[in-house]
């Protein structure tokens, strides 16, 4: 029959601890009544109790600082502090001392070890400390892996590990949509959501463009010569609020092509959020690239450079139009101009604009007259390609408002 030996107990102990921020005391207060039989007794000992405050005795969030009772959460974008103690519980003298500390992911491994060197000797009673820093940067299970190696004075040498599992939390929820304008430009907006259990303070969210961008942020105002953001003085964003935030993007024009158009899918950029909570630990998180499809505009493109917003009645109106070639051959583009109900072409149709070449673009001056009164649709242009007889139609380019000419109209 055999017989397992008894596990040999080590000389070394570990300990690890989380290092976080305390939290305030709270306690459950208990009161009554002056007519019930305790009368002013349990006032009288909540007053008395240094952990209260003072003047709002029944409230349950007090004036002290206590120590965390257990590990808590942590999130992705904070930094987890460790500490890490190995003792001496022995009464001989230990040698060659090694202590490591891995953090094992779902993708990788990495070693929080301060340093890596051995320490020479510890003696009875004595200790090694170390604490770790690391930004977690990935979601889901993590796993502290801590493992000491020694040598007793009898020349063995000695090896073991612990393990320490925690999950690393969402703390914010950050969805994305992109708004294509007439021109270049797009606009990005950014909803951002407080999915953790306690309130936020907002420190920064900014948007890093791509190379490709110049940005614009659109989330202050001005106010009394004072630059205030959109909203208000308070930065704080409670448990599952959401917050939006705009950002205006607009191509470089040495990686815009020259006609001035992006084709295919585009990097936009990533937004950089940082925050603080409760007692101030700070947290950031960077998104991937945002990647965005730009639009197609087919083989021609047809963009409003100038038009009015308001006209007169039966009254001549100009707007510029600007043709820009997406197709990779060359065209023969003949205008044409057709009248609708309420909006009338002032020109020669069937006007021979010539040839246009890839990437390249033109600009037209129209003139039009609105017969009806009201928001009025510009319709009717339509661009033939000469070469391959292909007609390119375009409808309600854009809406005007005509009034009538007795009525003052002011910019």
């Amino acid at each position: 029959m055999e017989v397992n030996p008894p596990k040999q107990e080590h000389l070394l102990a570990l300990k690890v601890m989380r290092l976080t921020k305390p939290t305030l005391f709270t306690n459950i207060p208990v009161t009554c009544e002056e007519k019930d039989l305790p009368g002013d007794l349990f006032n009288q000992l909540m007053r008395d109790d240094p952990s209260t405050v003072n003047g709002a005795e029944i409230l349950m969030l007090g004036e002290m600082l206590t120590l965390p009772q257990n590990f808590g959460n942590i999130f992705l974008g904070e930094t987890f502090s460790s500490y890490i103690s190995v003792h001496n519980d022995s009464n001989q003298v230990v040698k060659d001392i090694l202590v490591k500390a891995d953090l094992q992911t779902s993708s990788q491994r990495l070693n929080l070890s301060a340093s890596n060197a051995a320490v020479a000797e510890l003696k009875p009673d004595c200790c090694i400390d170390d604490v770790i820093h690391h930004e977690v940067k990935e979601i889901g299970t993590h796993i502290l892996v801590c493992a000491v190696s020694y040598t007793t004075q009898g020349g063995e040498k000695m090896y073991f590990r612990k393990f320490f599992k925690f999950q690393v939390l969402k703390p914010l929820d950050v969805k994305t949509k992109f708004y294509n304008a007439e021109t270049d430009e797009v606009f990005l907006e950014a909803q951002i959501q407080n999915i953790t259990t306690s309130p936020m303070f907002m420190e920064k969210v900014s948007l890093e463009p791509s190379i490709m961008y110049n940005v614009a942020e659109l989330n202050s105002v001005s106010q009394a010569g004072e630059c205030l953001t959109t909203f208000g003085s308070r930065a704080y964003l409670q448990p599952m609020d959401t917050r939006q935030y705009l950002y205006c993007l607009k191509p470089k024009k040495e990686f815009a092509e020259k006609a001035g158009i992006i084709k295919g899918v585009t990097v936009i950029g990533k937004l950089d959020i940082v925050w603080k909570t409760n007692l101030g630990e700070r947290g950031r998180l960077q998104t991937s690239q945002l990647q965005r499809m730009a639009p197609g505009y087919g083989d021609v493109r047809l963009s409003l450079e100038a038009i009015p917003d308001t006209v007169n009645l039966e009254e001549p109106f100009h707007i510029t139009c600007k043709i820009t070639n997406c197709s990779e051959r060359t065209m023969d583009l003949v205008l044409e101009m057709c009248n609708t109900n309420s909006i009338h072409w002032c020109g020669i149709s069937g006007r021979q604009l010539g040839k246009l070449h890839p990437s390249s673009s033109l600009c037209l001056a129209l003139t039009l007259l609105s017969s009806v009164q009201g928001l009025q649709s510009v319709s009717g242009l339509r661009l033939t390609d000469t070469f391959l007889k292909r007609t390119y139609e375009y409808d309600d380019i854009a809406q005007v408002c005509v009034v009538s000419s007795a009525i003052k109209v002011e910019s």
